[in-house]
């Protein structure tokens, strides 16, 4: 079966325009041009436009879909499996949020009360969120989107005492960076149990640890500006490039 820009795009609930566009940038042409000068898409047009707005709501660019999905070796089953996957990650934190938030409305107007572990739970998720709204994309393409959904998965999955650990050992890093920064280098007893702390803040949430990994991702607080205001706005200017330095230091110990 074949569509016309217009059936597409009402198929779709997206604009002509935005095909369009879509079609400049290469990221997805029309099988044919018929003798009218229309674009015309067949199934298989349909299936890669599918898998393009799957991906934007995943919250990635159009460049980094045009580069995953233009990769020689992508591997589309694969690909949906993960989809799916944080998908149903995703159905579950806002049906667990929306659950949250209705409990606070019933506590906040008197028609009921959130138990401690209610609130935790809400926490958790609340993070898990905000994570994935500034840094999703990111991190799914530095690490792949089945290690950032297995690495939300385990920190939801978090008892409290555990997750309680893992935001004192967050803020225990902020006080241990200011003390590694005072000796002015990156081999200091202070700088290399700064890295120490980090690789185990870390460990709450990766479910795999590499070097490789831990030098990725203190490449990417330097190179967002995002992460050095968050880390540069509680130690004072230049803590970013501190931490990546030790880190850098101690991973190739």
């Amino acid at each position: 079966m074949e569509y016309t820009i217009k059936k597409i795009s009402e198929l779709a609930g997206i604009s002509s325009r935005t095909l369009r566009f879509y079609d400049e940038i290469k990221l997805l042409k029309p099988a044919r041009i018929n003798s009218s000068g229309y674009r015309i898409y067949a199934q298989k047009e349909v299936d890669r436009l599918q898998q393009i707005l799957v991906y934007r709501k995943l919250g990635l660019s159009l460049e980094d879909i045009k580069a995953i999905m233009d990769n020689p070796d992508f591997d589309e089953i694969k690909t949906l499996r993960s989809h799916y996957r944080a998908l149903l990650i995703q159905q579950q934190q806002l049906s667990k949020l929306i659950d949250t938030v209705e409990k606070t409305l019933m506590t906040k107007e008197g028609a009921g009360s959130m138990t401690n572990i209610e609130k935790f739970e809400g926490l958790k998720r609340e993070r898990v969120r905000k994570n994935e709204d500034q840094y999703g994309t990111e991190s799914r393409t530095l690490y792949g989107t089945d290690q950032v959904t297995d690495s939300n998965q385990k920190m939801l999955n978090m008892n409290q005492e555990k997750f309680q650990a893992f935001e004192e050992l967050e803020e225990a890093i902020f006080v241990q960076l200011k003390k590694a920064m005072n000796t002015k280098n990156v081999s200091s007893i202070e700088s290399q149990k700064l890295a120490r702390m980090h690789k185990e803040w870390l460990s709450y949430t990766w479910t795999t640890y590499s070097t490789k990994a831990h030098v990725g991702l203190v490449n990417l607080y330097l190179a967002d500006p995002r992460f050095v205001l968050y880390y540069d706005n509680r130690v004072g200017q230049g803590g970013t490039q501190f931490l990546k330095d030790a880190v850098i230091h101690f991973t190739n110990k």
